[in-house]
């Protein structure tokens, strides 16, 4: 089935070079020149992945990261300026799937989506063929449960969405708790072969999600930095 992209950005010749390069490696595209209507063109539209440039007029990009990150799960390659290292930190911490400095080639912009598409398969997950029950649909510890289908966390009555890498890094913790993994097996796992790009930035989303976990005094500690090893994620306390 063909995936729709949809590009977010002012530049409206990068927007055009974009759309015929993308459509020539059989994707469909949508273009904005702005976010104003970014969320209600991902709900109406449905794209597989959005391209979102960080310097947007009117509405900065961080701010429609984090509208889109509010109401929808879909994966964001953000655009940053070359050099601009907070912006791109702060863009993963919002939720962010991947960033790419301007200028870029587009061969390397496609490399990207095609990546975070790929990371957005569950490891383990079976055609559509395949017994449904080989994928449990919730992991519960506690009284925490990760959904499987929706990528969401509920933590007694509170519910909420993780991004993409935010919640491939939790299911392959709480798929194994009270193991240590190292950083390298925790990325591989979660990521696949595709990680190297992400290999700085697991930080950025181990603190995310511990900090979503310390909003609840009973799990503030529930994943453990292993000094010199990597990270584990402590299960049923007895």
């Amino acid at each position: 089935m063909k995936k729709t992209v949809l590009i977010i950005d002012d530049d409206e010749r990068l927007r055009d070079l974009l759309d015929e390069y993308l459509r020539g490696y059989g994707y469909g595209v949508l273009t904005l020149p702005d976010g104003l209507a970014a969320v209600e063109t991902i709900v109406s539209r449905r794209p597989d992945i959005v391209v979102l440039d960080v310097m947007l007029p009117v509405r900065d990009g961080l701010d429609v990261l984090r509208a889109i990150r509010a109401a929808l799960p879909t994966p964001v390659i953000m655009l940053t300026a070359k050099g601009e290292d907070a912006d791109r930190i702060v863009g993963l911490e919002l939720g962010a799937d991947d960033y790419l400095s301007k200028p870029f080639n587009p061969r390397e912009l496609l490399a990207r989506i095609r990546a975070v598409l790929r990371r957005g398969v569950a490891p383990s997950a079976q055609s559509a063929d395949a017994s449904s029950n080989s994928q449990p649909q919730r992991i519960s510890i506690a009284d925490l449960t990760l959904d499987t289908g929706r990528h969401t966390l509920c933590v007694g009555q509170h519910e909420y969405s993780l991004s993409t890498n935010e919640y491939k890094i939790l299911h392959t913790l709480m798929l194994n708790p009270d193991k240590v993994l190292t950083r390298d097996e925790l990325m591989n796992l979660s990521l696949g072969k595709d990680y190297e790009a992400f290999d700085r930035s697991i930080d950025v989303y181990m603190s995310k999600l511990r900090s979503l976990l310390k909003r609840h005094p009973d799990h503030g500690d529930r994943i453990k930095t292993v000094w010199g090893t990597g990270y584990m994620f402590v299960g049923e306390r007895r």
